[in-house]
């Protein structure tokens, strides 16, 4: 049996949002044989960028009931059955959240129709449901409502289970070579580590005093917490997996949000195991000084507490790539660029590829201007723009907000509006603390993913 889902919430994160409306059918592979839909009161207002998606306003919701109101019910009707929904990751953590701040632990086991659609219909540019349910001739009564929407995902999943009997498969829960291995702690269960998913974001350790021990993010969730709790590399590693009982996470869809997520949650709540591993994910930084001649030169060194890098990089080779084809883009000095020990002119000199400024037949002004539009390139600047990335599902953008060279947050927006209001979508953004860390994380992303699509303010 299949308790087939579908919510609307107030916004993008399970820990800050709440949920407005919830949908359920139960499915038995055949027919429905029980449904529950409600709008929930989140006690929080709802953004007017999601009133405008989903229609509810908090006037709606008013009299509704609040979650803790109608939990029972849905432990009740979602017992001994597996949680089906379109991104089953981003419903079902949730609902598991709601359900924490009562002081239940709700688990179900999950399947995921945009995983089973990649697999069973392949070959289709976009997964999300209004677009797989377009090229499957599913009809979506209410999109973008809890009750339309797990409709409509109930019609996708008897394709799915149709689609995959011919193949003489029957679906199933996907099931983990992963084993608990000795020294955890007995709380650890396979149903914890099997109710994470694969995806990009950002997760949670908890301890038995449900303390955040460590934070971290991953383009798979899951393999990296398994990989964690196997780590026998260190004693620090032994302990941490063995005081780990319960995991959050959140799904980011992207590598950016996931690395900003993650270095805010880190600083917010200061886990133990995090400050004791005293590590950056950005080793190396391209510094920049000038000479007695007034020549800006450029180096990669070791980041360290206090210094402002040009830009920053995971490892030595990352670097080292990068600078290799700044120097061709921007027609710079390798011996200027730190890769040229040499009492003489550096290689490209040689050749006729370096203009001069090593040889001094080039003068500091000229040779300059340009060493400054690679500091550029690399630098938010005074600039205002939104970085636009992909969301947690086909449906769905990640927006990062810039003002004058300072980071503003990110949030997650509907991306099927043809042409969006970006304005009003700066403005909607909630904010969040803006320092060198972000600033770095931002910067060498931008370096890296040089393709990465910017809306200027």
């Amino acid at each position: 049996m299949y308790a087939v889902v579908d919510i609307e919430t107030t916004g993008g994160s399970f820990k800050n949002e709440k949920i407005t409306e919830i949908a359920i059918y139960i499915y038995d592979g055949e027919k429905i044989t029980d449904e529950f839909v409600t709008l929930i009161n989140p006690e929080r207002n709802i953004p007017y960028f999601i009133t405008s998606l989903t229609g509810i306003s908090n006037e709606m919701v008013a009299d509704a009931p609040c979650f803790y109101e109608i939990a029972k019910q849905i432990v009740e009707i979602t017992t001994n059955k597996i949680f089906v929904a379109h991104n089953a990751a981003f419903d079902y953590n949730f609902v598991r959240n709601e359900f924490k701040t009562l002081g239940f632990d709700f688990k179900r086991e999950t399947l995921c129709t945009v995983k089973l659609s990649r697999k069973l219909f392949p070959g289709y540019k976009s997964y999300s449901l209004g677009e797989i349910c377009k090229h499957l001739n599913i009809n979506i009564e209410s999109r973008h409502r809890a009750a339309g929407d797990a409709l409509a995902t109930v019609k996708l999943f008897e394709r799915i289970l149709a689609k995959n009997e011919e193949k003489g498969n029957p679906v199933s829960v996907k099931k983990d070579k992963f084993s608990i291995p000795d020294g955890l702690h007995p709380e650890m269960t396979m149903a914890k580590i099997n109710s994470l998913p694969e995806e990009t974001g950002v997760y949670y350790l908890l301890n038995e005093k449900n303390d955040i021990i460590y934070i971290g993010k991953s383009k798979n969730i899951k393999e990296r917490i398994q990989t964690h709790l196997r780590n026998k590399a260190s004693r620090k590693s032994i302990d941490m997996a063995a005081s780990v009982v319960e995991f959050w996470y959140e799904v980011t869809g992207n590598e950016l949000i996931a690395l900003l997520l993650e270095s805010d949650e880190i600083k917010k709540y200061k886990p133990i195991y995090n400050r004791m591993q005293r590590r950056t994910a950005f080793s190396y930084g391209l510094i920049s000084y000038q000479d007695m001649a007034g020549y800006i030169h450029l180096n990669i060194e070791k980041n360290s507490v206090g210094s402002d890098p040009v830009t920053t990089f995971h490892n030595l080779d990352e670097a080292k790539l990068f600078i290799e084809e700044m120097i061709d883009k921007f027609k710079l000095c390798q011996k200027f660029c730190g890769l040229y020990e040499t009492s003489g002119p550096c290689f490209y000199r040689q050749v006729n590829k370096c203009v001069g400024a090593c040889t001094g037949d080039e003068t500091p002004e000229k040779y300059n201007v340009r060493v400054r539009k690679l500091i550029d390139y690399c630098s938010l600047g005074n600039k205002s723009f939104l970085l636009i990335g992909e969301g947690r599902n086909e449906n769905e953008m990640a927006v990062v907000k810039i003002l004058n060279g300072a980071y503003c947050g990110f949030e997650f927006f509907d991306s099927s509006t043809q042409l969006p209001d970006w304005k009003e979508i700066a403005e909607s953004i909630p904010a969040r603390a803006d320092n060198r860390d972000v600033r770095m994380i931002i910067k060498s992303y931008l370096v890296r993913h040089p393709k990465t699509r910017i809306v200027k303010l």
